[in-house]
């Protein structure tokens, strides 16, 4: 199996988050699934991050490639929710394998103020948390130090393959957020 980058996993996460609304190729004519089109003939200014020849490559095309099928929006109220051990709920958006070869699920939680934080665990894939409501703190172990971060709407963590971590609601609200599991043990 492909280890992916973190940079392959930032260029990959849009993609991921809108479930197949990229760009498809039909018939030689592109399209475009966003509300405002990509601006045709416009030149983009060079990156600042990035070098000059770094340029990503044209997507590919594959219709139904994986286990996940074709693309397709999932909306929220069509996943039925089931309840967890510590009294929140999860809804499982996709869980297959990507025709790039990944393994992938994408679920979304919700978390009731003042549930207590789980244990510390081990992970066997990458994790991204990004949060829609509430705040969460995400402990994890540094060097052999556990060191708590907390973000609200927006925020996001990233959890490498192997690292010890909890995540537990900090705040006074429901906090939900989305999963993205890529790799390994998924």
């Amino acid at each position: 199996m492909k280890t992916l980058s973190r940079r392959e996993v930032c260029v990959g996460l849009p993609a991921l988050a809108v479930v197949g609304a990229g760009v498809v190729e039909a018939l030689g004519e592109q399209v475009h699934s966003s509300e405002f089109p990509a601006p045709q003939g416009v030149q983009q200014p060079p990156s600042k991050t990035l070098p000059a020849n770094d340029k990503p490559a044209a997507p590919v095309v594959v219709a139904g490639g994986g286990t996940l099928g074709a693309a397709r929006a999932i909306p929220m109220d069509s996943i039925p929710a089931t309840a967890t051990a510590n009294g929140g709920e999860r809804r499982q958006m996709l869980h297959g394998t990507l025709a790039t070869g990944e393994k992938v699920e994408l679920h979304q939680s919700m978390q009731n103020p003042g549930t207590p934080a789980p244990a510390l665990h081990v992970i066997h894939h990458s994790e991204m948390i990004l949060v829609r409501e509430g705040t969460l703190k995400f402990q994890h172990e540094v060097d052999g130090k556990t060191v708590e971060e907390t973000v609200g709407p927006g925020g996001v963590f990233y959890i490498a393959y192997g690292t010890q971590h909890a995540v537990s609601n900090a705040g006074s609200t429901p906090a939900r957020y989305f999963v993205v599991e890529i790799g390994g043990d998924v």
